[in-house]
């Protein structure tokens, strides 16, 4: 018998460096739960996460990113209130106009310094941990 585990997703905090600060984007959530989120997703049997973290970005910014660094891996059972998931977040960069698509209602750049929306899941904790990456070079996670 196979056990029962979380979901797994994928997260990238897309930087866009060539712009002055290097904002990151975000994007509005069309469904449930709402709010501006790091673009991700589901990841899908028979591709990896990296895999995943690209193809989920591509289809909510229009966007190809390149990924350059694993932030974490993010998985409080209560991150998310439709079930248990597990999310690697990724950090990585592109260049070009984001266009919300797919799950995106909207999209927008944000100086992660300073947000000041509304965010989906635990995405605020996760900006706070990039915050401190992008200013220490490292992150100390939670056990």
């Amino acid at each position: 018998m196979r056990p029962v585990t979380p979901q797994i997703t994928a997260d990238v905090i897309i930087e866009m460096p060539l712009i002055d600060d290097s904002p990151i984007i975000l994007i509005e959530r069309k469904f449930e739960p709402f709010g501006w989120a790091i673009p991700g997703g589901f990841v899908e049997v028979g591709e990896t996460i990296a895999t995943a973290a690209r193809r989920e970005a591509l289809e909510e910014t229009t966007l190809d990113v390149e990924l350059t660094v694993l932030l974490g891996i993010y998985s409080d059972p209560k991150r998310d209130f439709r079930g248990h998931t597990a999310c690697a977040v990724f950090v990585g960069n592109t260049s070009g106009k984001p266009i919300a698509a797919d799950d995106a209602k909207d999209i927008a750049l944000f100086d992660p310094f300073n947000i000041d929306v509304e965010l989906a899941f635990d995405h605020r904790q996760i900006l706070l941990d990039y915050c401190e990456y992008r200013q220490n070079g490292m992150i100390k996670l939670p056990l």
